[in-house]
């Protein structure tokens, strides 16, 4: 159960709201107050791109985890609530909204009672009772009188008190009398970047065939004939053996043919690296702003006589 005591560490600690699963569904915005017990009863959480939704999360059933809060709901389940600004207090219409999309119950739905005298909401004793409070109550008790429930709620650490010593100059013709001031507001445009996976690069080997010609000088061995004279240095050697007689000689002949080897020998080594090359980019979008205007006022400046 979340207390008063936990609000300091909700909101100042930068906690987040998690979901059932553990799952972050956003930053915590603000807590709410139950204007007649003063215990915590709601928070936003901080949804959308930098935080710009708020989305409000009961905390009936929640528990406090560190500096985060941990509803019993899902993210989605959050996200799908109905939209209402978070500007100080609920109406009794944007509870029975938010009510309804949680499946709990509060405001005055889910009561009956029966009295002797006159009938009344539960949380008021008006008479005695002599009958039975019967009806189904949802997540967590709420008594809440219709007094209570059209006053909203407050935003923690905001007295909901009317100042009644203040004299209110001028007065809301939408509605009741709110403030003697008109708030304006304007959308800012925040830009920011995020990174995502642009593609992807990729490094194989793979074998190619390609004809190599190279010249190799090669040499062979040819016959050649010599003819020498008979002379006294070679007389003895020409008469040696018979006159006349039937002889044959032989020679070798070697020659040079090409060999072709093959070797697979490392050449370089090739890897994949990244750089980061920034550019330069223009993003434009179309922002609202509230613009007030007065009408019935002489711009002429009255003088007073001395």
């Amino acid at each position: 159960m979340i207390t008063q005591e936990n609000i300091d560490t909700l909101l100042g600690n930068g906690g987040n709201v998690l979901g059932t699963d553990g799952e972050k569904i956003g930053s915590i915005g603000q807590v709410y107050l139950d204007d007649q017990t003063g215990e915590p009863s709601w928070v936003t959480a901080k949804t959308g791109l930098f935080g710009t939704s708020e989305s409000f999360v009961p905390l009936q059933g929640a528990d406090v985890e560190g500096d985060d809060v941990r509803v019993p709901y899902t993210k989605q389940h959050v996200k799908d609530a109905p939209r209402i600004e978070s500007d100080g207090n609920l109406s009794p219409e944007e509870e029975d909204r938010l009510y309804s999309h949680y499946e709990i119950g509060g405001g005055t739905s889910g009561y009956t009672e029966t009295t002797t005298g006159t009938t009344g909401t539960a949380g008021y004793d008006t008479t005695t009772t002599t009958g039975t409070t019967t009806g189904t109550v949802g997540q967590g008790e709420r008594d809440v009188d219709l007094d209570a429930a059209a006053a909203g709620r407050t935003t923690a650490g905001v007295d909901s008190s009317t100042d009644t010593s203040r004299h209110t100059v001028g007065h809301d013709t939408s509605g009741p009398t709110t403030d003697d001031a008109m708030t304006r507001s304007e959308e800012q445009l925040r830009v920011g970047t995020e990174k995502r996976e642009a593609g992807r690069a990729r490094m194989r080997k793979y074998v190619t065939t390609e004809n190599v010609t190279k010249t190799v000088p090669v040499s062979h061995e040819e016959v050649r004939v010599e003819r020498e004279p008979i002379t006294d240095a070679n007389r003895g050697d020409a008469y040696d053996g018979p006159a006349i007689s039937e002889e044959e000689h032989e020679v070798t002949l070697t020659e040079e043919r090409p060999v072709v080897e093959k070797e697979a020998v490392a050449v370089e080594r090739v890897r994949l690296d990244k750089e980061t090359v920034t550019d330069q980019e223009t993003v434009s979008a179309d922002v609202r702003k509230e613009e007030i205007e007065v009408e019935g006022v002489d711009d002429t400046r009255r003088g007073t006589n001395s």
